[in-house]
């Protein structure tokens, strides 16, 4: 029964969505375009609603797999977040949901009574740097969604090697929902995932990577070199504007992938980039899992990769300014 669970949050998530937008409800949700968005036209934003959907429909089908410390903080989130959606919340009231998610998953784990308290400080930090992180990310057509199939695709492939066949289809799903949802908002996006997709996501991306570790399918690091290609950039322009005096609530387009379609690229090239990088880093932290002794040079790789990268595009970026000026 597991092994469907993929294949109905693909198909939960891809038909929700369309008979979203084709009811009112699709069109009362809407993205409509600030300082920070690279989109001229209001879009709906209510992707996150089937995304969600599709991932507790395939999750119901592993009654096994039903662990409250995950679920529960990722309903609390998805609520908080499509409220914000619908509403908007203030920043203070979005942080308190993300810290309450962050200490409910900490506490279910028994992160504390197996490591200690450095570990459940690092793990807290870890769960809300990658929920805020992950909506930070969420700017541009078929990124958010991209990132969440190769990423759990990830996991899940590492936990089959590890033979947890329950945590692999957990992911799985997620990656399948991610898919489906890419359907509709693959360049030209149709629809956005919103916060309601975006913030649980970013959740599940910290709380997934803690079970797999629990469960020894794999090291403390393979979390963060899976999904490296939306942490380097989140936490570097995070750093620069931080030095610069910038208010880090403040919408901007300062991103890397932003920036990359501010000089021409397109939303379509820069996803089908960012894929080309998600897979490699994937396929990276998988072959890294059999060459544990090699790691220290994967990193340093990786490393090197995103700094040229990042110079490459300060660079074009630099140059742009000035001729524009």
């Amino acid at each position: 029964m597991i092994y469907y669970a993929p294949i109905t949050a693909a198909l939960v998530t891809l038909s929700l969505i369309a008979a979203i937008l084709s009811s009112k409800f699709g069109k009362k949700i809407q993205d409509i375009p600030n300082d920070r968005s690279l989109h001229s036209a209001p879009t709906p934003r209510i992707g996150g609603v089937g995304l969600m959907a599709g991932i507790l429909s395939g999750w119901i089908l592993m009654p096994g797999a039903r662990i409250w410390w995950v679920l529960l903080p990722m309903l609390i989130l998805f609520g908080v977040s499509l409220l914000d959606d619908m509403r908007g919340l203030t920043v203070r009231r979005r942080l308190l949901a993300h810290l309450v998610a962050a200490v409910l998953l900490v506490a279910g784990s028994g992160l504390f009574t197996e490591h200690g308290v450095w570990a459940v400080v690092l793990v807290l930090l870890f769960t809300m740097w990658m929920t805020n992180l992950y909506n930070f990310m969420d700017g541009s057509d078929g990124l958010a969604g991209g990132m969440a199939l190769f990423g759990f695709a990830c996991y899940g492939a590492a936990a089959l090697i590890a033979q947890d066949d329950m945590l692999a289809m957990l992911n799985f799903a997620i990656a399948a929902a991610a898919l489906g949802f890419l359907y509709h908002n693959f360049p030209p996006a149709r629809v956005f995932m919103g916060d309601a997709g975006s913030i649980p996501l970013g959740f599940l991306a910290a709380a997934m990577g803690l079970w797999g570790w629990q469960q020894g399918c794999w090291a403390a690091w393979f979390p963060l070199l899976v999904f490296s290609p939306f942490i380097a950039d989140a936490s570097v322009t995070l750093v620069k504007r931080t030095l610069r005096g910038a208010k880090i609530t403040e919408a901007h387009r300062e991103h890397y992938y932003q920036r990359a379609i501010q000089l021409g690229w397109g939303h379509r090239n820069v996803a089908l980039a960012e894929y080309a990088l998600m897979a490699c880093a994937a396929l990276s932290a998988l072959w890294a899992l059999q060459q544990e002794n090699r790691l220290p040079f994967i990193a340093l790789a990786w490393i090197v990769i995103y700094t040229a990268l990042m110079c490459w595009l300060d660079k074009r970026w630099a140059d742009h300014v000035a001729v524009r000026a």
